[in-house]
């Protein structure tokens, strides 16, 4: 049990490592391509897309020939996508590279969280919470080491080729580890195409709110308080370290917590949690107010989304992917709306007009959870 829980484990890091990278970086890729807060959510849009076009993909072919074989053809490639950022000359360019950035991201999201539910049925244990807590740590470690490249090191590409190298050298390790679920196929009568059923709509609207507020504090938390707050470059990235950090502490007692209490409870608590604390993060314009914010929006969202993954993966009435792949599909959604309405919010009024939207997402999250019939507690 241990090998596969440490490769998934670690495929979990590397992608939260990579993205949030990547992600605290966006304010150095702004200035370099002289965007406004409009371009570069219009710009992010194509992250967005691009994962909603991997993702029914990848559900299908994880039908065809697993989970394991579906995590190391996208795992990789999403490692080293990055190297290409800091050679781009122009803008669509850089919309071309976004797009094939969020097609591997949206591919290995299905893949990995597909080989997580592969590992928890096989040992029988509620394991997606920890799974995604080293999302949450790769998340953490990834906005710290971008602030310490913003420190020491003018441009983008020694950044991002040494967190490319490195990322790739472990995907590579990894490899042997997983659990072979090749055989597991779809029935030879099942359809290779389905519309998502009333319960996977629910929890995809619930992933809907989550991944938007989860996404605009990774794509926006570091501008805001960089442009908005007006903080030193090299502290504007400790914001998404901090929401990273609560993140990984809530998801690695989520599994504990959804036995002991029940997910519907779970998750109603935690969106509460995290709109009161988006609310107050920009309440007033002071960076230090906005990191105690984040810290309870990182703790209140933790176990939303394993919650939800982990529920969609282990419908029985649905082949295998299927029901992950119809569910991030639906959350993923939130990542093609969100940049591009705080981005014009932004221009139209400040950046903290643009994030009080998300706060109001988390409002009818909390409502979603608390009134959802659909939630099985474990």
């Amino acid at each position: 049990m241990l090998k596969n829980r440490f490769a998934v484990s670690l495929t979990f890091f590397i992608c939260g490592f990579i993205y949030s990278n990547w992600s605290s970086r966006l304010p150095r890729i702004q200035d370099n391509f002289a965007l406004n807060n409009s371009d570069l959510g219009l710009i992010l849009l194509f992250v967005a897309i691009g994962s909603l076009c991997s993702m029914p993909l990848t559900g299908w072919l994880i039908g065809k020939k697993g989970s394991k074989f579906s995590t190391i053809i996208t795992l990789i490639p999403f490692s080293i996508v990055i190297i290409i950022i800091p050679f781009l000359g122009s803008v669509w360019q850089l919309v071309a590279t976004f797009y094939f950035l969020g097609f591997f991201l949206g591919a290995l999201d299905v893949a990995m969280n597909a080989q997580a539910v592969v590992v928890e049925q096989k040992h029988n244990l509620p394991m997606m919470s920890s799974f995604h807590a080293f999302f949450s740590v790769g998340m953490m470690f990834g906005a710290l080491s971008g602030s310490f490249f913003t420190k020491y090191f003018e441009t983008l590409q020694t950044h991002f080729i040494a967190i490319a190298v490195l990322s790739a050298i472990l995907s590579i390790l990894i490899i042997p580890l997983y659990i072979d679920d090749s055989k597991i196929k779809q029935n030879a009568d099942s359809p290779k195409f389905l519309l998502p059923k009333k319960s996977m709509i629910l929890l995809g609207l619930i992933a809907f709110c989550a991944m938007i507020a989860e996404g605009s504090m990774a794509d926006w938390s570091t501008n805001y308080l960089k442009n908005f707050v007006k903080t030193d470059e090299y502290i504007a990235p400790i914001g998404l370290s901090i929401f990273s950090a609560t993140m990984m502490i809530g998801r690695m007692f989520g599994d504990k917590a959804r036995i002991t209490f029940g997910d519907k409870k779970l998750l109603t608590i935690g969106s509460l949690i995290a709109t009161i604390g988006l609310f107050f993060g920009l309440s007033v314009v002071s960076y230090w107010v906005f990191f105690i914010g984040v810290f309870f929006v990182g703790l209140g969202l933790a176990i939303i989304v394993p919650i939800v993954y982990s529920q969609a993966g282990n419908d029985k009435t649905l082949p295998p992917g299927i029901g992950l792949s119809m569910v991030t599909t639906l959350g993923y959604l939130g990542f093609l709306i969100g940049p591009p309405v705080i981005g014009i919010l932004a221009d139209w009024q400040n950046l903290r007009f643009g994030l009080l939207f998300v706060a109001i997402l988390l409002i009818i999250l909390t409502i979603l959870s608390n009134s959802i019939k659909t939630i099985k507690s474990d």
